[in-house]
């Protein structure tokens, strides 16, 4: 399903350890309609999964996976990066056809032929959200 870096299940720990006992377990990794191309992350803690979550445990850390979503993140990792930039966590999406430029939303290939399964209404190019 999903993997998860040593460096990413470090930032996890440490900010889950920031909330209040008891309150969550589980990081929660979802794809939504919507950005400039199509589809964008949702990450967030949980208290724990729900029933038909996909569940994946590495280096002490729970990540689970909503049904909708499982597809189109099949094979992603999860990674934490501290780079000129900034520090975030990043992505790594085997199932992504094109992405916006600064890399929030993206556009998912198809199952069967390698076309892209979401487009963006408004054509190409990042709308809000997204800084050049």
């Amino acid at each position: 399903m999903v993997t998860v870096t040593e460096n990413a299940a470090a930032k996890i720990r440490e900010l889950m350890a920031q909330e209040p006992e008891g309150e969550v377990s589980v990081l929660r990794i979802a794809v939504q309609g919507g950005g400039c191309s199509g589809f964008q992350y949702a990450l967030g803690f949980d208290r724990g999964p729900q029933d038909g979550d996909n569940e994946v445990e590495m280096h002490g850390v729970t990540v689970v996976v909503d049904p909708f979503s499982a597809p189109y993140l099949a094979g992603s990792e999860i990674d934490f990066v501290d780079a000129l930039m900034g520090a975030g966590f990043a992505i790594n999406n085997p199932n992504v056809q094109a992405a916006c430029g600064c890399g929030s939303s993206f556009q998912a290939k198809d199952e069967a032929g390698g076309e892209p399964a979401a487009a963006h209404a408004g054509g190409g190019g990042c709308g809000s959200g997204c800084s050049h």
